[in-house]
C-alpha cells in the first residue's frame, strides 16, 4: 500500500443526554477523522478518540492535530506500507502522541482489509460471529441512573458499567444491586480514590460486583496490587494500559485480574493485538473500552472484540446510547445485547461522508 492522499476532518457531534464521571461532563464531543487513500484509490478510515482538554490524557484534539499535520502525516504520505502491524515502528520516530498515531494506525488496518477483500475481524484474527455488548452508565442522580440501567435491562445489554467517585460509590451500588439482584454489574472509579480509601473499597467488596475497573491512579501498579491481595473482586486497569509493557507491568506485579484495551488511547490495532497475545499467555481475561466514540473507531472496537481472548462484554453499545445521527449510515445496532460483526470487507460499516462533509469544521487534504 502506497500512501498517496490523506484527509484530515475536525468535526464534533452532540451527545443526546450529558455523560458524567470523576473527570467532569460531556455535552459535546469534539475529534478527528481521517481518510487514507493508496495509489489503487482504495480507502480507510481511523478516528482520533482524544478529548478537548487534558483531563483524561495528555493529549488533546489540539495536540494530536498538531501531530498528525506537522510530523505524522508529511511521513506517512508516499510511503509504501506492506503490512499495519509496521506502523508501530514507523511512528516510533514521534515519542508519545500514541492517541494521533492511532488515528492512522486504524485507517491503515481498514485500508489494509479492504485491500485483501476481508472483514476487518477476520484479518485482525477474530473468530466470533457478534459480540456481547456492555453499556456505561454515568454519574447522576441515584433515580435517573436506576431509570437508565431499566431502559438498557429491556434492550438486553450483557454487562453494566456504573461510574463512581468518593462519596457517590457504596450506597449507589447497593441500592442498584437491591433493585437489579442478577445484574452483572461493575464499577468504574476513574482512578477516583488514593491508598488510605482502602476501607472504603474494601466495603465493594460485599456487593458481588463483576470487577471494579481503576480505583487508583493509572501509574499507582503497586497500590492496586495490594488492593487485589485483600479484595476478591477483580480489579480491572484501564486508565494505566497506556502501552504493550504497561500492560506487561500490570501482569507481572499483579494489579489486577482483568485488563481493558482501548485502541484509540495506545496507539491503534497493533498494540491491542499484542496486549491480546499477553493476555492469552497469561491467561488474562480481556475487554475492549469506549472513549464515547464515533462510529468508526466503534468499528474499529467491534472488529478487535470478535477475537478470542476478549471474553468480557466491552463498552460498544449502540450508536443510538450517544448520537442522534452518527458518522457511519444506519449506525451500530445492539440486538438482544449483541453486535453482529460485519462481514463485509474492512470496517464493513458505510461511512456517511456527506454528513461528515456538512458537520466537520475543518477539513484539510495532504
Amino acid at each position: 500500500m502506497k500512501i498517496e492522499n490523506i484527509i484530515l476532518y475536525r468535526l464534533s457531534l452532540s451527545l443526546k443526554s450529558p455523560f458524567s464521571t470523576k473527570y467532569g461532563t460531556v455535552k459535546d464531543r469534539e475529534f478527528l477523522l481521517l481518510k487514507v487513500k493508496d495509489e489503487t484509490g482504495a480507502v480507510g478510515w481511523g478516528e482520533c478518540v482524544a478529548f478537548d482538554a487534558p483531563w483524561y490524557t495528555e493529549e488533546t484534539v489540539d495536540t494530536c492535530e498538531y501531530a498528525l499535520k506537522h510530523f505524522l502525516i508529511p511521513f506517512l504520505k508516499g510511503k509504501k506500507v506492506t503490512h499495519p502491524r509496521e506502523t508501530t515502528k514507523l511512528f516510533s520516530f514521534v515519542q508519545g502522541h500514541s492517541m494521533a498515531k492511532a488515528s492512522l494506525d486504524l485507517a491503515l488496518w481498514d485500508l489494509y482489509a479492504k485491500k485483501l477483500g476481508k472483514p476487518l475481524g477476520k484479518v485482525l484474527g477474530g473468530t466470533a460471529s457478534k459480540i456481547s455488548s456492555g453499556v456505561a452508565i454515568g454519574i447522576s442522580d441515584e433515580e435517573s441512573m436506576i431509570q437508565s440501567i431499566d431502559r438498557y435491562v429491556k434492550a438486553g445489554y450483557k454487562r453494566f458499567k456504573i461510574k463512581i467517585k468518593p462519596g457517590h460509590d457504596y450506597e449507589v451500588l447497593k441500592k442498584i444491586c437491591q433493585q437489579f439482584p442478577d445484574l452483572p454489574l461493575m464499577a468504574d472509579a476513574n482512578a477516583s480514590y488514593t491508598f488510605t480509601d482502602m476501607s472504603l473499597l474494601e466495603q465493594l467488596d460485599t456487593l458481588n460486583l463483576m470487577m471494579i475497573e481503576q480505583p487508583f491512579g493509572k501509574d499507582e501498579f503497586f497500590q492496586h496490587s495490594e488492593l487485589q491481595k485483600v479484595l476478591k473482586t477483580p480489579i480491572c486497569l484501564d486508565e494505566s494500559i497506556t502501552s504493550v509493557e504497561k500492560a506487561y507491568q500490570a501482569i507481572q506485579f499483579k494489579s489486577c485480574k482483568i485488563l481493558v484495551v482501548k485502541p484509540g488511547r495506545i496507539g491503534g490495532l497493533s498494540p491491542s493485538l499484542q496486549i491480546h497475545e499477553l493476555a492469552l499467555k497469561h491467561h488474562f481475561p480481556l475487554w475492549v473500552g469506549g472513549m464515547i466514540e464515533s462510529g468508526v473507531s466503534r468499528a474499529h472496537n467491534v472488529a478487535l472484540a470478535s477475537l478470542p481472548g476478549f471474553t468480557i462484554p466491552g463498552d460498544i453499545s449502540a450508536s443510538d446510547r450517544y448520537w442522534r445521527r452518527d458518522v457511519v449510515k444506519k449506525g451500530i445496532k445492539v440486538s438482544d445485547g449483541h453486535i453482529e460483526v460485519p462481514s463485509e470487507s474492512g470496517l464493513g460499516f458505510f461511512i456517511d461522508e456527506p454528513f461528515i462533509d456538512q458537520i466537520a469544521t475543518k477539513k484539510e487534504e495532504f
